[in-house]
């Protein structure tokens, strides 16, 4: 945990910025609502979609009134940064609590691997929304595995409280509702149930107020679109988001796909259920028209078009990723609304890495059903893969951003 820890101050103090994006976000779009929430609260409140800003306001004004108290904004930076890893606890936490017959050495170094996550490591340092509204998700998290081990109701109001908490700060995890609530359907009365969605409704009221009544609507905030004067929004074109996340999913689990067991599960899959997967994967390609100038887009769309400049090696890894989400979703309900999740909770035309970095870890260990998880638990010698995952990838955002 120590060196780990000074490799984060090291990078710090360094201005380590491996995700790229992290340093010009936090100097463009954040500091400037932090300076203004300093100076006039009310004002930057409702004028707040001026600013061109697509993450929400409440954490960005709570930086503000540290900045109007005379923090300085390297104090601030340093504060969220040990602040951040309350993450890697609360991460522990679940793993210590899922996988209690565990040693408990190989939870602790699997979840120190965060401080590996070039995301967790960029949105530390430079601060971000993100990474609070994730400490506050896998909070809702611990909370409904705990209702999973023990059916009582008070952890299903802890579940939706920290959920609705996250969701102010970090809007995309909002969605994660959906699964949540399917999950309570099957275990609680529908009186529960309703009462359950009139509370959800009535702390989410203040977001509906602000962003409808008060039509201060932040998330349509101009992102990057084909050229420099078309700034798309919203996309709703699912093929593009289907293809880029499934490969984004796919690449955040090899390191747990190296094994007999998943390769014996790919036999399992019935002739049927493989030829709606190729019909699925050409549908996709065929609606597919996700473009460079977009920025993003995962790794293997930007290898793919870097390297050979066409989207070839991209559709070979998208219909194994493909093929491997099916794996996990055979029989599986659980599994399936989470991925359906991941890819209708970005609604911009842009889909980065940083969305799902270390978000897919925290949900294979957590949520998500599978016994590869409890398989790569096993042997302290799989951890070796995840670490050396995490140097590959921080050696690939590397190349990319300083020799690229």
């Amino acid at each position: 945990f120590l060196f780990l820890y000074l490799s984060l101050i090291i990078g710090f103090y360094f201005d380590e910025n491996l995700n790229l994006g992290a340093y010009f976000d936090w100097l463009y779009t954040d500091t400037p609502v932090i300076k203004a929430s300093a100076l006039d609260l009310k004002d930057t409140i409702l004028n707040y979609d001026n600013f061109g800003h697509r993450h929400s306001p409440v954490y960005l004004i709570f930086l503000g009134y540290l900045k109007k108290i005379g923090l300085s904004l390297d104090s601030i930076r340093f504060l969220h940064l040990n602040f951040s890893i309350i993450l890697i606890f609360l991460f522990y936490k679940c793993l210590n609590f899922k996988f209690q017959e565990v040693d408990k050495n190989i939870l602790l170094i699997l979840s120190f691997s965060l401080f590996l996550s070039p995301t967790f490591r960029s949105l530390s340092i430079w601060p971000s929304t993100r990474i609070i509204g994730l400490i506050f998700f896998v909070m809702s998290i611990y909370e409904f595995l705990k209702y999973q081990k023990y059916g009582e109701k008070v952890f299903i109001w802890k579940n939706l409280f920290y959920l609705i908490l996250c969701s102010y700060i970090s809007p995309n995890f909002s969605i994660f509702v959906i699964y949540f609530f399917y999950y309570y359907l099957k275990n609680e009365s529908i009186f529960s149930v309703i009462k359950l969605l009139i509370f959800c409704l009535i702390l989410s009221f203040p977001a509906i107020y602000y962003v409808f009544i008060l039509k201060v609507n932040f998330f349509i905030a101009g992102t990057p679109g084909n050229n420099e004067i078309d700034a798309v929004s919203f996309s709703f074109n699912f093929s593009n988001k289907i293809l880029i996340i499934s490969s984004i999913i796919f690449f955040h689990l090899i390191p747990f796909l190296i094994n007999k067991n998943f390769f014996k599960s790919i036999n399992l899959v019935s002739y049927k259920y493989f030829s709606f997967l190729v019909f699925f994967f050409f549908i996709n390609i065929y609606f597919f028209n996700y473009v460079t100038n977009y920025t993003g887009g995962g790794i293997f769309f930007q290898f793919s078009n870097y390297v050979f400049n066409n989207n070839y090696i991209f559709y070979l890894v998208c219909f194994i990723s493909l093929i491997t989400l099916g794996i996990f979703s055979l029989n599986n309900l659980n599994n399936f609304l989470i991925f359906l999740v991941l890819v209708i909770s970005n609604i911009q035309n842009t889909i980065y890495h940083k969305y799902y970095d270390p978000l897919i870890l925290i949900l294979f260990f957590t949520i998500i059903s599978t016994p590869l998880n409890s398989y790569f638990l096993s042997k302290k010698r799989y951890l070796i893969y995840l670490y050396g995952f995490y140097s590959f990838f921080i050696f690939v955002r590397v190349l990319k951003n300083y020799y690229i």
